[in-house]
């Protein structure tokens, strides 16, 4: 388990995180939202050990970061944000290195070193220096020394950033296949990726978490949960039509789209398809909305900052 209590970090006369309080476990996948400059790195530095905090704590399988911090970093991986590598080593003489300060030698460094190429797909830039790398493939390696030592704990910042769609796809797949036994902290500004990857989102906004659930409640918190968004000709004939259905509360045309909002009474769906064709209405797409995670992030994120 991961406890964070009342974790703080003050820069001067900023309050970059403030009295953070949350608990992960194994088999969590936790995504870390937020704008920037909402204190996610922060607080991952510091649960990491790179960074002390100011006050709190966080104790990680039950070691203290503040007073036992070398144990607690023996149980993690962490991929920064940035992925700071030693440019001037090759692939193969970075991870080798790794896998040292990671306590392994001869055969089974050779062998851990081999998984972790071998999961992130580095054959073909394993003698080249990191220096010479894509910022994708640097992110690659990067990745790679975090679980290198299949660590209980991952803490990833930006995981995917500057990586192509294929690459992308690589990466969320092997969290996925990591996922069951240990607890996974990322951080990202892709909201596909939440919904992809994570069993629970947390959104922290000027250093305070502002919303902790499953990213389908999360949806679910959206204006647009259970609301129907089609397309169609006449769109303003068949706005006037359809905000007046007693199933309808209010409609909205936007970029091309109409999208009807439920009243909560009756079926919203079924009205509007019998309307839409009683009414001789084409209708060239319709879907029926789970909802919107980048509203909820927008709407709670504002209300925050006002």
């Amino acid at each position: 388990m991961i406890e964070a209590k009342s974790l703080t970090r003050r820069f001067g006369s900023l309050l970059a995180v403030d009295r953070l309080s949350f608990e992960v476990e194994a088999g969590e996948v936790l995504g870390f939202l937020g704008p920037n400059g909402a204190g996610k790195s922060t607080s991952m530095k510091m649960i990491t050990g790179y960074l002390p905090p100011s006050s709190g704590t966080a104790v990680v399988g039950g070691h203290d970061i503040v007073s036992d911090s070398l144990a607690a970093r023996r149980l993690m991986g962490y991929l920064p944000e940035g992925a700071p590598l030693y440019g001037e080593l090759s692939v193969g003489q970075f991870l080798a290195f790794v896998a040292g300060i990671r306590g392994f030698a001869g055969r089974d460094a050779r062998s851990a070193v081999s998984a972790a190429v071998d999961r992130l797909d580095l054959h073909e830039v394993f003698n080249q220096t990191i220096d010479t790398l894509s910022k994708g493939f640097k992110r690659r390696v990067g990745l790679a020394q975090a679980i290198l030592h299949d660590p209980a704990v991952l803490i990833l910042d930006e995981p995917t950033d500057g990586l192509d769609p294929n690459q992308k796809h690589q990466v969320r797949r092997l969290i996925r296949s990591m996922a069951e036994d240990k607890i996974i902290i990322i951080s990202t500004h892709i909201l596909e990726e939440v919904e992809a990857l994570c069993s629970r989102a947390m959104i922290i906004s000027r250093g305070r978490i502002v919303a902790d659930a499953t990213p389908t409640e999360l949806v679910r918190r959206s204006r647009y949960h259970n609301a129907v968004t089609l397309m169609a000709d006449r769109l303003e004939t068949a706005a006037s039509v359809l905000g007046e259905l007693d199933e309808a509360r209010e409609v909205e045309i936007r970029e091309g789209r109409l999208t009807v909002f439920p009243s909560g009474r009756g079926r919203l769906y079924e009205a509007i398809s019998r309307t839409l064709a009683e009414e001789g209405i084409e209708v060239s797409e319709i879907q029926l909305e789970a909802g919107r995670l980048d509203e909820v992030f927008r709407e709670v994120t504002r209300e925050e900052a006002a």
